[in-house]
């Protein structure tokens, strides 16, 4: 035992030398994960494209104009200044603009010389779903307009009005009924929903939270052949020969120390899920604790048999950081597997990063047990056996 943790410590430092490692240990996974899984929406946010508008009229058009298009579908205004809006616009923080100009009141709409300002970013499809939403809503508030200036001209056909001060009565009365049955019309498109409740309420947050640390943790794992090439450039590995350690102590205590680190490390990204981003990260310990170690077992297996390979430390690392994202991209951790061809969802079943993600998902998303994830720790050991196995046997010294 002593000697596994000679090994395993003897490691760490060797690994821990450079302060930049912390960098790739923890600081980038929580940067990442924080971006990509704390900057998604989830579900219950309001996913409509967000619209800057500037009200320089502050009349009643100009605010009917923003009701209507608070109560679209497809946008949600934000009114603020015409500075702040250029400043964000300017800055491509906003993607699209409408500026009512201070000109734009009843008498405008009247004459027909009404017009606002509408800015977009180029090639954006937000851009042009805004631009739709803007134009429903001036047809809308327009269109009340003029159903209240045809109501006044047929009641100045049959003599209604004595004075001016009538006809605008009139006509204000006019709008308002128009405003109103605008608002009472029915629906013209029925929507019918399931009334069977979905089981699963997906969280991509959590998707991208269990990828980034699926991502962050295989690629060091991956890295234990560069150990074992550092050790076989150094002629270490020669010296083991001369002292009582054999090559199982030694493997052990190498691939055991790795895997510990690496359960330190997906430890404190899932404590970060739980308290930064509240992830249910810990309904299940003991499922999460089985499914973690396999998957990190898995990788370190991995790992072995690529360091019975390579020659150089130059190349594991190089091949390391290509394995892990690209078995981490085509396992789901980056985009949900469900967007991959049925062929391609089929194919990279035989990548450990499917089952160890479809494992975490089942955990927090799914709210599976430890009988559930028992299928994918499994398949994940078994990777385990398997290259472990292949990397005993080709381990040499030389």
């Amino acid at each position: 035992m002593k000697k596994l943790f000679a090994i395993a410590w003897k490691d760490a430092i060797v690994r821990f030398a450079s302060s930049s490692e912390l960098l790739f240990f923890i600081i980038l996974p929580l940067i990442f994960t924080f971006l990509l899984a704390g900057g998604t929406p989830s579900n219950n946010d309001d996913n409509r494209v967000r619209l800057v508008v500037v009200d320089q009229a502050n009349t009643v058009i100009s605010q009917n104009i923003i009701a209507e298009l608070d109560r679209s579908t497809a946008v949600r205004p934000e009114v603020l200044s015409l500075d702040e809006a250029e400043s964000q616009f300017d800055s491509r923080r906003a993607t699209v603009v409408l500026v009512i100009p201070a000109d734009l009141d009843l008498q405008a709409i009247q004459d027909g010389t009404a017009q606002v300002d509408f800015r977009q970013q180029p090639n954006n499809l937000n851009a042009t779903v805004a631009e739709r939403a803007v134009q429903t809503a001036l047809r809308s508030v327009s269109s009340a307009v003029n159903a209240a200036n045809n109501a006044v001209k047929t009641a100045e056909e049959n003599g209604a009005f004595k004075s001016e001060t009538d006809r605008q009565a009139y006509f204000d009365d006019a709008l308002k009924l128009a405003q109103t049955m605008q608002a009472d019309a029915p629906e013209r498109v029925t929507v019918v929903e399931g009334s069977t409740p979905d089981r699963i309420e997906y969280d991509p947050r959590a998707s991208s939270s269990a990828g980034q640390l699926i991502t962050w943790v295989f690629i060091p794992l991956f890295g234990i052949s560069g150990l074992f090439a550092y050790e076989r450039q150094q002629g270490t590995l020669r010296r083991v020969l001369t002292t009582p350690t054999s090559k199982a102590t030694y493997l052990l205590g190498t691939i055991s120390g790795q895997v510990v680190m690496a359960l330190v490390q997906m430890s404190l990204l899932i404590l970060f899920g739980s308290l930064v981003m509240k992830l249910n990260w810990g309904r299940e310990p003991l499922a999460l604790f089985v499914i973690l170690t396999a998957a990190a077992l898995a990788a370190g297996a991995i790992g072995t048999t690529m360091g019975t390979f390579i020659k150089t430390e130059g190349q594991a690392s190089g091949l390391s950081i290509m394995m892990g994202m690209v078995m981490a991209l085509m396992g789901g951790c980056w985009y949900p597997l469900e967007l991959f061809p049925a062929v391609v969802q089929n194919i990279v079943k035989i990548l450990p990063t499917t089952w160890a993600m479809q494992g975490l998902l089942d955990l927090v998303l799914r709210n599976g047990s430890l009988i559930q994830i028992l299928p994918e720790a499994g398949v994940l050991l078994g990777f385990a056996a398997i290259f472990f196995s292949i990397g005993v046997m080709r381990f040499r010294y030389e």
